[in-house]
């Protein structure tokens, strides 16, 4: 009988053989700019934080952000300024997929609030801030943008019900069904 490697990835399987690659599970997704992408636009060059799925017109991303680890991104694969210059399946492609994170972060971590902004001031290239917000966060409750307000110990990683890896499992389940 296979026995699983104790591997967070679950990629490995040992048979009598040895160890092998675990076919069922996905690859993970490789960054490609788009066609249209816009030198010097940090959203077009670069996948924007930790890939964490990706098809044609989209990708989600987790912001590797110790003091918000469940800090999520959607963003735009093709450079769009503004949520209005897509048509109008796009932005409700863009708002299931939002939503999608909105309820994996609920569901699992319990949060106070869910935050969900596209400002694009800093990087006109539009994507969507999905976070989930507790009480106990440095900046609760400003913006995590704003002044920080306290040194949670433990830290943040450790108060989330599960893992990031865990965490972008889930966010993975749910984006492939929507």
């Amino acid at each position: 009988m296979p026995f699983a490697w104790p591997c967070a990835c679950r990629r490995h399987v040992q048979s009598a053989e040895g160890y092998a690659d675990n076919a069922a599970m996905p690859a993970p997704p490789v960054f490609k700019p788009a066609h249209d992408a816009i030198a010097g636009c940090d959203l077009c060059v670069a996948p924007g934080g930790v890939l964490v799925w990706s098809q044609a017109d989209w990708r989600v991303i987790r912001v590797d952000d110790a003091a918000h680890p469940a800090f999520y991104r959607v963003v735009c694969n093709r450079h769009v300024r503004e949520f209005s210059d897509l048509a109008p399946a796009e932005r409700r492609r863009c708002m299931d997929l939002v939503c999608a994170i909105e309820r994996v972060l609920i569901d699992k971590l319990t949060p106070t609030k869910i935050n969900i902004a596209a400002l694009g001031n800093m990087v006109p290239h539009l994507h969507w801030h999905v976070i989930a917000r507790f009480e106990w966060d440095s900046h609760f409750p400003n913006p995590v943008w704003g002044d920080k307000l306290r040194d949670p110990l433990p830290s943040p990683m450790q108060r989330l019900a599960m893992t990031t890896e865990q965490l972008d499992t889930a966010v993975i389940a749910a984006l492939s069904t929507c």
